[in-house]
């Protein structure tokens, strides 16, 4: 990678005046950002400080409170959030207190509403939640400024509201009830365990015993088999009365029946 060529440094202070004016043509610095770059060209600081005060006195740098108030207008313009206003200006070096004090004073002379704003950006973002997902929206929207409450409220107003789904959601409609059945199978889960995990995965489970039925005249799940591979897996002792509880209450956490958990047990008793 090829690096700049270091900065020419400034002999006399007319020469920093002319970096700062040159800076300054081509946009708007925050009084800590000018310093910055004036570093580069002198370490003169007393010359820095003489170049910043007149140039605040002239009228050519803002002060951080005219600058946040500058920004704030057109950050508003482009309906950014109070939020990453805040967060910019403050990268910017600004102080907390003139960001505050500036956003209060674009908000009352400009009327803002955040939450009519929030409503108009997602408006203008989505017409519809075809290709995005609940947890994409909100992220964008927090990006942008707006807060959990704004955002809630803007999705509220939106005709297509209904349409919005989680990620969950999405992936859950894509999802074959069959095939995600034998995956929890053979990951030794029981039947009442995958009913439960496909339920929290948002997996339509209305056809589910019809298609564990299937599967098993398929041979391609048998709980009894499973149940015992489980059993087998841990070793328990079923001769002492603790370890055959501890074996019976594992065995449930995993989602066997009653019936395939005694079988199983007097398999590995006899």
């Amino acid at each position: 990678m090829t690096q700049r060529p270091p900065l020419r440094q400034a002999k006399t202070i007319e020469n920093v005046f002319n970096s700062a004016y040159w800076h300054l043509g081509q946009q708007d610095f925050t009084i800590n950002e000018m310093r910055s770059k004036l570093e580069r060209k002198t370490d003169n600081q007393t010359w820095i400080d003489t170049v910043l005060a007149r140039l605040i006195e002239a009228g050519y740098l803002k002060t951080d409170f005219a600058f946040s108030v500058r920004f704030c207008e057109l950050a508003f313009s482009h309906q950014l959030g109070a939020i990453a206003i805040k967060r910019k200006l403050q990268l910017r070096g600004v102080a907390v207190a003139d960001i505050e004090n500036a956003l209060e004073q674009v908000s009352d002379e400009l009327a803002i509403d955040s939450y009519a704003m929030a409503t108009e950006r997602l408006l203008s973002k989505y017409e519809n939640f075809q290709a995005t997902n609940k947890e994409k929206v909100y992220t964008q929207m927090t990006n942008k400024g707006f807060s959990k409450q704004e955002i809630e409220y803007a999705l509220e107003q939106h005709p297509a509201k209904d349409t919005l789904r989680c990620k969950l959601a999405v992936k859950a409609d894509k999802a074959d009830l069959a095939t995600e059945i034998i995956k929890l199978f053979n990951k030794g889960k029981g039947e009442t365990l995958i009913f439960q995990e496909l339920k929290q995965r948002l997996i339509d489970v209305s056809d589910f015993e019809q298609t564990l039925y299937q599967l098993s005249i398929e041979g391609r799940v048998d709980f009894y088999q499973s149940c015992q591979a489980e059993l087998n897996k841990k070793r328990y002792d079923l001769s002492d009365y603790k370890q055959k509880s501890n074996a019976y209450a594992y065995l449930c956490r995993k989602g066997f029946s009653s019936d395939e958990i005694k079988q199983a047990m007097s398999n590995d008793e006899e």
